[in-house]
């Protein structure tokens, strides 16, 4: 069985913003618990003032 998980650049792992260190950190620590990459898309979420675009990152690992 497998567990998933989707993290986006809110996560508290990330510091609330697009930070490639803090990304590359994020991922190893989430690759040290068991936890595989599967992809990584760029999301675009409409809000006042424009939209914004989000990094969306999809994991999973063998439970």
């Amino acid at each position: 069985m497998k567990a998933f998980k989707v993290m986006t650049q809110k996560d508290r792992a990330f510091g609330g913003k697009f930070n490639p260190e803090k990304v590359e950190e994020a991922l190893n620590a989430m690759a040290k618990e068991g936890w595989e990459l599967n992809g990584v898309v760029s999301a675009e979420f409409p809000s006042f003032g424009g939209g914004r675009n989000e990094l969306v990152i999809f994991l999973s690992k063998d439970v």
